[in-house]
């Protein structure tokens, strides 16, 4: 016989989860959220995953949301525990990636009098989220009703804004008081507002009069729809599209390698490349040189296309746009002219010319990260799904061509700390396999990301491990610090291997530490086998960061390394 928590908060928490067709709760051990562990357990139609660390079981719900596409919620007991979530909370804020957090908390009249277990919760995440709620202890008289709509209030919000919306949950004892048999609640009639959206004679007038149109694409989840919108504007060479790895674009005639084409731009160049109407999608974009381009060449003007967020990034925001973009340019393709412009055809020539030193560079390349990534564009089946890592991962992969269709990266805050977890969340709701391509750091930072139970055994891991922090003898700055310091303090220069982490955790492994290895490996690691496995390869003894200055000099432009914050 099913037990259900009597609380009567929860029971009324869980009909309104399963309403709204929230399913998936990644539940972290505790005393205080014993109750709703219980009940959600039991409760048919929801799907609960224990994952005992806080901090990645956040980023693991997640990488769940961005397969699903729908919300995860959390769960946690009280105290520090509901703290540890605000790492991915964050980076799920900044991406839009819906999770719906629930604490668990002691009684309100409970808080700061140094009962154990017990920190300020209530708004804890207000910075980060679209809405913080609590709930009223089951003791008050009006705790139904208010918690019924405080609920659905947020539930709501969650799915609106598609981002983190919090509910602490103060809890009396006793926690473990269960029933066998549970009250009828009403269905609810859902209210998630949709916004309309047509397109002004103004919008259309600047389309139709502007030479230079240039469209960059950011951050961007996979849309067949926004791709084919976007094939169209750039067919007859009538605009320039800009976009990058995880921008999930792909067409022949789109500009996907920003870094390879723009990195030596001088002064004249700024000018001679400059748009005169800017049209921005998505979310963050990679390449820091993008930014210093666009901020110098002063568009005349600049339309920001996204539902959710309306950054003046490029300091020329003319035009708020909060639209989903494959509904504005399905108006736009009604209304627009499109016409050859010489604009394509001069990043065109560009193209051609970088593209060729691209390809001569490469074939002189040997071992080393470079070499990795230029053999994973080659190398990696189509129907996986690829999860980048930070810092230098996410670079290497923007100067080679993957045909992937769904390509990831956590852009939102651009951190390392749970890129490991969030590809495992992703890989669980996957029903392709999975691959997380990740710098060792990043690796080894997020290691509990392994603590999961629940990862398919088509699930891959490849590790490139250049001993350190590589991305700082690469960035401008770090390398005027001396020796020492920049070896202990800043590139945390290591020895550590993964070897007996991937066999505590239940992985295969191995370990390459030359191309003919590597080229031989690749052969068999992405086929099937019974265990998910990592490959760990090993490139201290190349001169990575010189390799990848040397690229770009070979690209025809100036000594200088690599623009990048993380």
């Amino acid at each position: 016989m099913k037990k259900y928590s009597s609380k009567r908060s929860i029971q009324i928490l869980a009909h309104l989860l399963k309403q709204y067709g929230i399913s998936d709760i990644v539940v972290s051990p505790g005393s205080r959220n014993a109750p709703l562990a219980i009940h959600f357990g039991e409760t048919d139609g929801l799907n609960t995953y224990s994952i005992v660390d806080e901090r990645s079981a956040a980023f693991v719900a997640a990488g769940m949301s961005l397969q699903s596409r729908k919300p995860t919620a959390i769960t946690c007991t009280s105290g520090s525990a509901a703290a540890n979530y605000y790492p991915a909370i964050t980076e799920a804020f900044y991406s839009n990636i819906p999770l719906l957090v629930l604490t668990a908390d002691r009684p309100t009249d409970y808080i700061d009098i140094f009962d154990g277990q017990t920190i300020r919760q209530k708004n804890l995440f207000q910075q980060h989220s679209y809405g913080d709620f609590e709930l009223l202890e089951d003791s008050k008289p009006e705790a139904d009703d208010y918690n019924f709509g405080t609920i659905k209030t947020a539930i709501e919000l969650c799915i609106q804004k598609q981002g983190p919306v919090h509910i602490n949950i103060p809890l009396e004892e006793p926690l473990y008081e269960l029933v066998s048999e549970l009250p009828m609640f009403p269905e609810v009639e859902k209210n998630i507002p949709q916004k309309k959206f047509e397109l002004s004679a103004t919008l259309t007038a600047e389309w139709n009069t502007a030479k230079r149109i240039l469209i960059l694409v950011g951050t961007r989840l996979p849309s067949p729809e926004l791709e084919a919108q976007l094939a169209q504007l750039v067919k007859n060479h009538s605009a320039v599209v800009l976009c990058e790895v995880n921008s999930n674009l792909h067409n022949e005639k789109f500009f996907p390698h920003i870094d390879r084409y723009i990195f030596n731009f001088e002064d004249e160049d700024f000018k001679t490349y400059a748009p005169d109407l800017l049209i921005t999608v998505g979310q963050n974009v990679v390449s820091k040189k993008i930014k210093q381009f666009l901020r110098k060449a002063a568009p005349k003007a600049h339309w920001h296309i996204d539902e959710h967020w309306q950054p003046d990034t490029y300091h020329h925001l003319s035009q708020k746009i909060e639209v989903r973009p494959e509904v504005f340019f399905a108006k736009l393709l009604n209304v627009a002219k499109l016409e050859p412009q010489p604009y394509y055809n001069l990043w065109d020539v560009l193209r051609d010319k970088t593209d060729a030193k691209h390809a001569a560079y490469t074939k002189s390349v040997g071992f080393s990260d470079y070499y990795l990534f230029h053999r994973l564009s080659q190398k990696i089946p189509t129907n996986y799904s690829v999860h980048f890592s930070n810092s230098s991962a996410i670079r290497y992969a923007q100067l080679f061509e993957y045909q992937n269709k769904n390509i990831y990266c956590n852009r939102g805050t651009s951190g390392i700390d749970g890129s490991t977890s969030t590809a495992m969340g992703f890989a669980m709701k996957n029903t392709e396999p999975t691959l997380l391509v990740t710098g060792d750091i990043s690796f080894f930072y997020d290691v509990n990301g392994l603590w999961n139970q629940y990862i398919p055994p088509f699930t891959r891991i490849i590790i490139f491990n250049n001993g350190e922090g590589n991305i700082f003898r690469i960035i401008p700055g770090p390398s005027n610090a001396n020796e020492n310091v920049l070896d202990e303090l800043i590139t945390t220069k290591h020895s550590h291997h993964a070897e007996d982490i991937a066999k505590h955790f239940g992985f295969s492994y191995v370990q390459v530490s030359d191309d003919v290895t590597l080229d031989r490996v690749l052969e068999n690691f992405f086929s099937a086998g019974p265990k998910p496995k990592i490959l760990e390869v090993m490139t201290q003894e190349s001169q990575n960061a010189e390799i990848l200055k040397a690229y770009f000099r070979s690209l025809g432009g100036k000594n200088a390394p690599v623009g990048a914050d993380n």
